[in-house]
């Protein structure tokens, strides 16, 4: 038994009312994009869609990237994150000893940024460095 499709959301269902004005009402699209207020490239790119995916094919798609080739890779982060936890450096330690002792270049706005999206963005007070 295959299980059924979850509701159309909101823009799914107005590209279709789109796709269906068109070919039900006016036969033209040109008028109907105009009517809409849209493109008809976006119309088109729809239609093509529509005809090779069905209704699903209408679906908002994401518009993140499938695949990253320039993203840091994996053992990188990881040794970020153990530098991090085990002697609490900064970006800037972080990134000077991965190019010292590793041969990884990386900036230290990189370790920043990566430090910050794994919610490492900050040492817990009594680990941060206090002047004497």
């Amino acid at each position: 038994m295959s299980q059924p499709h979850p509701p159309l959301d909101r823009e799914a269902r107005r590209r279709l009312a789109v796709i269906r004005h068109v070919e039900e009402v006016t036969g033209n699209v040109a008028m109907s994009c105009r009517y809409f207020g849209i493109s008809r490239q976006a119309y088109c790119t729809w239609y093509r869609r529509y005809q090779a995916e069905g209704v699903e094919g209408l679906r908002t798609r994401s518009k993140a990237p499938k695949h990253s080739p320039n993203a840091t890779r994996a053992e990188v982060i990881e040794k970020i994150i153990c530098l991090r936890r085990n002697y609490h450096f900064g970006p800037e330690k972080i990134a000077m000893y991965l190019k010292r002792y590793h041969d990884v270049t990386i900036s230290r706005s990189g370790v920043w940024r990566i430090l910050h999206s794994l919610d490492m963005g900050r040492l817990p007070a009594s680990q941060r460095y206090k002047p004497p």
